[in-house]
This record gives structure tokens, C-alpha cells and sequence, in this order.
């Protein structure tokens, strides 16, 4: 329990929770002492409404992003405040100001949460309309608010700097530990693969966020701050991880053809899913050092498992012998080859991590790395190009913009006491997809209920200010550290917090909790509705996007390999862009198959389709990450013809799939590479191959063996490409979405 308190209290969510409650609950303490206890309230809403912009990035941005996001809020305050007494204005400039305001996300996730700033801004400032002079001091002290916070926050981030990349780090290794520890269960005889793939594609959506956010910290503080050791070595440990991934990605054997192999010789396979579990754990008991701030210390067991592995291997050999063995020993040569490969990778984190680092190991990897970063400018070309029903954002914006303003109705024709939480409600509820909005309202309603019987029940027996005080700060703390992990607590603790507040000022408790209750399933039930019939961003119409960009990332990988293996001059950045990419669009896909399956029954249309293209892309990609990475890390011969024209008919099948997904029955006739021509091909491969090599003066048997496994490996990976392409281009014939 006291190690969970401890990780709890260490995280990143509970430090900005930290942040926002001193930066709000510090001028309410010391004001209140003068007599200004409204003033200092008002300086805390501007501390509140400042907190969602704060998100990670260099010192630089952060500051840019908290400082614009304060002059937003406090002129939105401003606005509202001058123009609600003008009824005829205020409304058509209030909507179209949410429209914008709501239209600005389509500029990243730190607009976004600028934009939710904002949005709360104008929803909470119709509750509290000042007239006179008190409107500039009201703003002026809205805005000091938002300063405050921005000063608290960067004082944080100065006194521990690396805290949150560390976390991020230790999380990256978890993920990807849980991630190998799938790959490991693959070899067990019994196996459900087709549950454990699944997981796999969900984790790589967690995964793809998580180096997002890596890249942002890590590579614009590289090119921004510096390049500080510290920053090197989590540098270093990042990239090794994404090669991890690659390389776990690559070993993509049929299991079930392995498994009727070595049937007769189980411990080849135990050793081996031995080694794959223990590389899982070694990656797991590093993110457990940097989570609880020890000293890593290395067990070097993972070399024993090598050795205990290729032990294995000569004892198949030994009792087959070695004519008779020689496709087996290949096959366990390459398995071999992979999880050296990958003890490699763990050992250069392990030494970033002791006093054993070397920076030789970054040497050349950490060029053009810029190159992965999303630019920092906002054209307006972005803004207008989505100003259309095309985009996910423009019918967001409308969607919230009308709900909005039937908030504002019903305030008008029901005699509410707070309108504006029912506006609050909308605005933290509302979400581009049906799933998570509806989640997010049950969560919410169900949250403020609880968390209203709660707040009424304590203090039916507790009055005094002083212990109500210091459990709405705790609770304030509480509410804002679990609302980015579990949004039901979080709501509770929001509620409590709320109630025991307003306790404080109106002892007539018990209508704050009915109104607040009343207003938030008004809202939730608004958002809820809306979203199911205004506009509404159903999965089925953007999952053709993510298909074929993930079809399209995979085409571009494979030339990348393609043109690696032709020039063989080594690793160029664009070959680790196009990974990236792939990756990316990969789980971007899979995010939106996960949103389509929360939403009504009716509404995913070729559910078991587009999942099937899912799995056929991350085994797609497994085969390309496969031989990508054989070619990389071994010194190989030079290409053939007949690679290069398999190779063009595997991509010739992944435009055919593109050009069917883009027109649908009307691209119903394209052409497949001839097969006998491919059949010829894969032929000619072998003996072209097996003739170069004996003609060759290859004098020594084990150079001769590695040739030869170098041919059925990139042979045995360009048959599999080429089934699984023509398969994806069979899919994607039967992906009409009702067109």
C-alpha cells in the first residue's frame, strides 16, 4: 500500500494536480486573510481555466502555450462580460466565437486543450457577469490567475526537470515489456493467437502515443535546450526501444508449422519462449528502477539464455544430423539471430542506466531526428482546408456550437439556478466520437451523483470551515489527479469539492447539490444527444482513411527496405520515417476500429471486414519489420532481379487495394502480377541463388550456410508478402460501407 501511495503521489497527473490546487487555493487563503475573498476566488478561476493547456513539451512552448492560453481566457472573460447586456449581440458573437475556439484543434493537441480553455472560459463567465469597472478588474484578475499558474508550473518543471520524460521512459518500457510478453505467448502449443493478435493491435495504440510523446519531450528539447547528458541517455533508451519494437514486430514465424516441426524436440521451443518472456521481464524490472528512483542493477541472465538456446539448436542437430536438420537449424539460426539482436538493444539501455554508459552507442542514430516531429507553425491553409463536412473537427464545431446555444434556451425558459454548469457540462462531455462522449456522460452524471450523496451526507454532521476547507483542497487535489485516469472518481472528487466550496459561502447546502445534480444530466444528456444526431463523426465514414493510409505506409516501408537492400548503404533516416509511419498509421487505424466498436450496432457497418484488414496490416507489417530488419543488421549479397520484381507486384497489389478502398464497385476489376511469372520468379530466386553462391569462392562451409539462409529468409518473406498483399486487395474489395 505505502509503494502505491508512493508511485501515486510521484506521478506526472498528481503533480500538476499539485500545481493547479497551490496556484488556485494559495490567493483564496491569503486574500481571504485581507478581506478580499472574492478577489482571490476570481484569481483562482483564472488558475483553473489555465491548467488544461499545461501539457508537456520543451520549457519554451510550455511557456507559450500557458501564456496565450491566460490572454485567451481572460479575453473571453472580458467579451462575455461587456456584451451579455446586449442580448441582440452578445448570442450571435458568443456562438460564432465557440465556433472558433472549437475550430482551432484541427492545430494539434496543444491547441486543442487551448481551445478547451477557452470554451470553459465563456461557459463559466456567463455565471458570473460583472458590470462597470468591475469587468477590467474582474478580467485583470482572471488573467493574474492564469499568470500565477504559468509561474507555479514552470518553477515545478525547473526544480525537476526530468521527472515526467523519466515516467514517460519507464512507461514506454512497460508497455513494450507487456507487448513481448505477448510475442512469448504466441509459442505456446495451445495458444488463442488469433485473441492474443487482438491485444497486440490494442497495445500498439497505447504504444504509438507514448513515442508521440517521447518525440515531442525528447528530440524539440534536443534541438531547443541543448543536448544535455541526461537528455542523451533518455534519448538513446527511446530509440533503442522503438528498434525493440521493430525487432519484436519481426518475428513473425508461423507458430503453428514451428510448433509441428520441433514437436519431437519441445525444449528448441521452451528454450526460446524461455529467452522471449525473460527479455519481457528484464525491460519491466528497468521501468521499475526509474519508477521507484533505484539504482538498476543487471542480472545478466539473458547471455545464459543465448547460450542455453544455441545449446538447444546443436542438440537438434546432433540428433538429426545435419543434412537431415539443416531447414530446421536455419529456421532456429534466424530465431537466434533475432533475440541476439534484441539482447543487444536491452544491453545498451541497461548501460544507460549504470555507470557504464556510452555514448558511441548513439553515434549516427540520432540523425535528422527532427525530421519525426510534427512542425510548430499554424497556417491558415490548415483552418480552411477543413471547413468542410469532411472533417471530424468542422462537424465538432457545429455539433458543440449548436448544443451550446439550446444550453443557453433552456436556461432562458427554465427557471435554473446555475446555467452555465449545464454549459460547463457540455463542454468537458463533448467529444468528436459517439463512444467516448456517451462514456463520458454516464461517467459524469454518475460521478456528480456520488459524489453530491457524499458531499450532503458529511456535511449533515460537519460545520466547521476549517475541516471543510482543508477536505475541499484535498479533494480539489484528488478530483484533478484521477480526471485524467479514471473520469468517474474524478467527477466525484470535482463534486465534493464544489459542494463543500459553496458550504463555505451559502449554508443552504442542499439546493447547490439538487441544482448541480439537474444541470449536469441536462448537459451530459445534451452532449449525449447531440452527438447522436447532429452531424455526428461515425467511424464507418473516416475507417476508410485510416485503411488506406495504413495500406499506403506499409507500400512505402517496403520500398525503403527495397531500396536498402539494392544500395546497401546502410540505414538512411527516410528508411526509419517510413517505419515510423507505418506504426503510426497502423495504430491510428486500430484507435478507430476500438471507437467504432463503442458505438450503436447499427453503426459498424463491415465490422469483421475492417477487422480483418487490421490484423492482415499488423501481420503485413510484422513481415516487412522482418526483413527490414535482417537486412540491416547483416552484411548481405546483392539483390537479384527476381527480388525486385516480386517486390513491385507485392506493391502493385497494395495500390490495387488503395485504388478500391478510394473508388469502391467501380475499381472491382484490377489486375493481379501474373503468378506464374511469380511462381517462375520465387524459382529463379532459389536456384539463381543456390548457383551464384557455389560459383562464387566461398571456400568456407559456414559462409556458404549463411548465404543460403539469407536466400530462404528473404525468399520465405517475399512468398508471405506477396499472399498477404494479395489478400489485403480481396479485402478491400469487400469494404463497400453501403457505397
Amino acid at each position: 500500500m505505502i509503494e502505491k501511495i508512493r508511485q501515486f503521489t510521484d506521478s506526472y497527473n498528481f503533480s500538476k494536480a499539485l500545481i493547479v490546487t497551490l496556484s488556485a487555493a494559495l490567493p483564496v487563503l491569503i486574500l481571504s486573510r485581507l478581506a478580499y475573498f472574492e478577489a482571490g476566488v476570481t484569481i483562482a478561476i483564472g488558475a483553473f481555466l489555465t491548467y488544461p493547456a499545461d501539457i508537456p513539451s520543451n520549457s519554451q512552448h510550455r511557456l507559450k502555450g500557458l501564456l496565450t492560453t491566460a490572454l485567451i481566457v481572460a479575453g473571453c472573460t472580458l467579451l462575455v462580460n461587456l456584451l451579455y447586456p446586449f442580448p441582440a449581440v452578445f448570442y450571435p458573437v458568443v456562438t460564432l466565437l465557440v465556433f472558433f475556439l472549437s475550430m482551432i484543434s484541427v492545430y494539434g493537441q496543444r491547441a486543442t486543450m487551448v481551445s478547451f480553455s477557452g470554451l470553459l472560459a465563456i461557459a463559466l463567465a456567463t455565471g458570473h457577469i460583472k458590470t462597470g469597472w468591475n469587468v477590467v478588474t474582474h478580467t485583470g484578475l482572471v488573467l493574474c490567475g492564469g499568470i500565477i499558474y504559468t509561474t507555479v508550473s514552470m518553477i515545478f518543471n525547473f526544480l525537476n526537470p526530468h521527472r515526467y520524460t523519466e515516467l514517460q521512459i519507464a512507461e514506454c518500457l512497460k508497455l513494450t515489456a507487456k507487448y513481448m510478453k505477448l510475442r512469448g505467448d504466441l509459442w505456446d502449443a495451445e495458444a488463442d493467437r488469433g485473441s492474443i493478435i487482438e491485444k497486440q493491435l490494442n497495445l500498439q495504440v497505447e504504444i504509438n502515443t507514448i513515442h508521440e510523446n517521447l518525440r515531442e519531450i525528447l528530440i524539440r528539447n534536443r534541438s531547443n535546450a541543448g543536448n544535455s547528458n541526461r537528455n542523451r541517455r533518455m534519448l538513446l533508451v527511446f530509440i533503442s526501444l522503438v528498434e525493440i519494437l521493430e525487432i519484436a514486430l519481426s518475428t513473425s514465424f508461423d507458430h503453428s508449422k514451428l510448433q509441428q516441426k520441433f514437436s519431437a524436440y519441445p525444449k528448441v521451443i521452451g528454450n526460446y519462449q524461455n529467452l522471449a518472456y525473460n527479455l519481457a521481464a528484464t525491460l519491466k524490472k528497468i521501468s521499475k528502477s526509474i519508477e521507484k528512483k533505484k539504482k538498476y542493477t543487471s542480472k545478466h541472465s539473458l547471455l545464459q539464455d543465448i547460450e542455453a538456446f544455441e545449446k538447444a539448436i546443436e542438440n537438434y542437430e546432433s540428433a538429426l544430423g545435419k543434412e537431415e536438420a539443416s531447414e530446421g537449424v536455419w529456421m532456429l539460426s534466424n530465431m537466434l539471430h533475432y533475440a541476439e539482436k534484441q539482447v543487444e538493444k536491452i544491453k545498451i539501455i541497461e548501460r544507460a542506466f549504470t555507470l557504464n554508459m556510452n555514448f558511441k552507442d548513439l553515434k549516427g542514430r540520432d540523425k535528422d531526428l527532427e525530421k519525426f516531429l510534427a512542425p510548430e507553425y499554424y497556417p491558415f491553409r490548415i483552418l480552411r482546408e477543413n471547413l468542410s463536412f469532411s472533417s471530424t473537427i468542422f462537424r465538432l464545431s457545429l455539433r458543440l456550437t449548436l448544443t451550446i446555444a439550446m444550453g443557453f434556451i433552456i436556461g432562458l425558459i427554465f427557471p435554473l439556478q446555475n446555467v452555465y454548469w449545464i454549459l460547463l457540462t457540455i463542454v468537458v462531455i463533448m467529444r468528436p466520437g459517439y463512444g467516448l462522449t456517451k462514456q463520458r456522460s454516464y461517467q459524469r452524471i454518475i460521478g456528480t451523483i456520488t459524489g453530491g450523496i457524499i458531499a450532503f451526507a458529511f456535511l449533515s454532521f460537519v460545520h466547521h470551515p476549517v475541516i471543510t476547507g482543508t477536505l475541499a483542497i484535498v479533494c480539489m487535489i484528488m478530483g484533478f489527479t484521477f480526471t485524467a485516469i479514471n473520469y468517474r472518481i474524478g467527477a466525484t472528487f470535482v463534486t465534493i469539492y464544489v459542494i463543500f466550496v459553496y458550504s463555505m459561502l451559502n449554508p443552504d447546502i442542499s439546493h447547490v447539490i439538487q441544482y448541480r445534480i439537474i444541470d449536469t444530466v441536462v448537459g451530459a444528456l445534451l452532449a449525449f444527444g447531440a452527438n447522436y444526431f447532429f452531424w455526428p463523426s461515425w467511424e464507418f465514414i473516416n475507417m476508410p482513411a485510416h485503411i488506406k493510409k495504413s495500406i499506403e505506409a506499409n507500400r512505402d516501408y517496403l520500398q525503403e527496405i527495397s531500396l536498402m537492400y539494392n544500395k546497401k548503404e546502410g540505414v538512411p533516416t527516410s528508411y526509419r520515417l517510413a517505419r515510423k509511419n507505418a506504426f503510426v498509421a497502423l495504430g491510428n487505424f486500430m484507435a478507430s476500429y476500438q471507437r467504432m466498436a463503442q458505438e450503436p450496432k447499427s453503426k459498424q457497418k463491415k465490422q469483421q471486414q475492417v477487422y480483418k484488414l487490421a490484423v492482415l496490416n499488423h501481420t503485413l507489417l510484422s513481415s516487412l519489420a522482418s526483413l527490414g530488419t535482417y537486412i540491416q543488421s547483416r552484411k548481405t549479397s546483392k539483390a537479384s532481379e527476381a527480388f525486385n520484381v516480386v517486390v513491385q507486384a507485392v506493391t502493385k497489389n497494395m495500390d490495387n487495394a488503395v485504388m478500391l478502398i478510394n473508388m469502391g464497385e467501380e475499381a472491382s476489376e484490377v489486375n493481379f502480377a501474373d503468378k506464374e511469372e511469380l511462381a517462375m520468379r520465387f524459382t529463379e530466386l532459389k536456384n539463381i541463388r543456390a548457383r551464384e553462391l557455389r560459383e562464387t569462392e566461398l571456400t568456407h562451409e559456414e559462409e556458404f550456410r549463411l548465404r543460403m539462409q539469407e536466400a530462404n529468409l528473404v525468399i520465405e518473406q517475399l512468398v508471405w508478402l506477396n499472399t498477404l498483399s494479395e489478400k489485403i486487395v480481396k479485402a478491400a474489395r469487400q469494404l463497400q460501407f453501403g457505397k
